[in-house]
């Protein structure tokens, strides 16, 4: 690590840590105008991702941030009752129920909103929140059709709200000392990127008990579909929506997308210059229509230069969950492991191999991140502290009007890798992205549902 020693590289990350967890001084809110005033926040969508770590995440910062929830927008009668006997029972907080997000935002008085509704409806959920004048915080994917994907993004630098997405990873200590060390230049050129996501789990997203208990008169079926086409009442598409297309794409909105943003976060490209995938449902044949299995092959790297760049695969199963969750970035010095949190020379070029050409040998150092994420300073300690820190940093940038970690330009990029990804896998087209009229490409036909 010549030029920069471990130490200091710990050093830096962990003054960087600290200044992502503990937040904003006092100067700092002293400047911003309004920043004593309470803000008020809307639940779009009350999801077991809201129940489980969405608003606990919230509330560990609320009353140090002055933030508080007011109401919750459901359209399921059920889940309103259920997020308002929540969020009284378990934080002692008393909110108002609205039918739809019409109803909540006419009541005038919502300044945030944080969305966790069905995966096809983030976008334009999002688009109806910074139309009403809120700041946002909308779980991943962030559009799962580029029209969505255009449309979401224009109403958001229009208006100029704060967006977080929901790539938690973001804000998370270790990925943040990976991002520094690889932008250090001490990694080396990035040549190939591993990452997996299995899990051996026939009841991922299914929820059968449910299904067969909600009632079409209970909800809004047609408001559900919003721009989909129309459809009879389906009762799993409401509920199992991740296992149905267009409702979702699966694998690649669900977890692709958090991996593959970290792709874009290290390196500063946009989105992959091709992909190539292949999968199918090949064990769970419980009438779902994406894949239990996938294969993703990308080519990422400048778009203005083809000779260079490095290539990412992306596997998906859950059929076995052997290899579990990995992200491995490999350089010829070594690898960038954030399964274990390791900087090694595992692969790197040895004496052996380079003598025999008349080269030095190209080794990383060994050292781990961990230690930076030991070093954070302020640092939460719930069950998920990644969600916990992206969440308080969406907070600090409404008081600040900073940009977020996870911004709508981090959102709409994932989104063109996750709709490539299901572009080829539901075509079996080779994918190409059209960056002039960003739209794209399977087998040289605009992709469309």
């Amino acid at each position: 690590m010549k030029g920069l020693t471990r130490k200091d590289f710990l050093k830096k990350s962990a003054v960087m840590s600290a200044g992502m967890s503990v937040g904003l001084s006092a100067r700092s809110y002293s400047r911003i105008k309004g920043a004593n005033d309470r803000i008020r926040v809307g639940i779009v969508g009350f999801s077991a991702r809201a129940r489980q770590s969405l608003i606990p995440s919230f509330m560990q910062h609320a009353d140090d941030l002055n933030f508080e929830f007011v109401a919750v927008s459901d359209i399921w009668n059920r889940r309103r009752d259920e997020a308002v006997s929540f969020l009284k029972d378990e934080h002692d907080v008393t909110i108002e129920a609205a039918r739809n997000n019409e109803e909540l935002y006419d009541r005038g008085d919502i300044d945030a909103v944080i969305i966790s509704t069905a995966d096809f409806q983030h976008a334009l959920h999002t688009v109806d929140a910074v139309d009403a004048g809120c700041d946002v915080y909308v779980e991943k994917p962030f559009a799962e059709t580029m029209e969505d994907n255009r449309v979401a993004r224009e109403a958001v630098e229009r208006t100029g709200k704060i967006v977080q997405v929901g790539s938690q990873r973001r804000s998370g200590v270790n990925y943040h000392a990976a991002n520094d060390f690889i932008k250090s230049g001490k990694f080396g050129d990035i040549m190939s990127v591993e990452m997996t996501w299995n899990v051996n789990q026939p009841g991922r997203w299914r929820q059968p008990q449910l299904a067969r208990e909600i009632r079409k008169e209970d909800t809004d079926w047609d408001r559900y579909l919003m721009n989909r086409p129309y459809e009879e009442w389906d009762p799993r598409k409401y509920l199992e929506y991740r296992l149905f297309w267009p409702y979702s794409s699966g694998i690649p909105g669900q977890w692709m997308a958090h991996q593959i943003d970290t792709v874009h976060w290290f390196t500063g490209l946009p989105h992959p210059r091709s992909v190539a995938a292949n999968g199918g449902i090949y064990l769970w044949k419980d009438g779902r229509e994406n894949f239990d299995t996938m294969t993703a092959v990308f080519d990422y790297g400048p778009l203005d230069d083809p000779d260079t760049g490095f290539q990412v695969v992306y596997s998906s199963r859950f059929t076995n969950s052997a290899g579990g969750t990995k992200e491995i970035y490999y350089s010829n010095a070594g690898e960038l492991n954030l399964d274990t949190n390791m900087v090694s020379p595992n692969g790197g070029l040895t004496e052996r191999h380079a003598s025999a050409m008349d080269m030095e040998p190209n080794l990383l150092d060994e050292f781990s991140l961990s230690d930076a994420v030991a070093a954070e300073t302020g640092a939460d300690t719930g069950s998920d502290p990644m969600t916990s820190n992206h969440m308080k940093n969406w907070m600090e940038c409404i008081r600040s009007r900073e940009t977020a970690n996870a911004d709508v330009m981090a959102g709409y990029n994932h989104s063109i890798a996750n709709i490539m990804t299901t572009a080829a896998l539901r075509t079996g087209e080779f994918v190409t992205f059209d960056t002039e009229n960003q739209e794209v490409l399977a087998g040289g036909e605009v992709f469309k549902y």
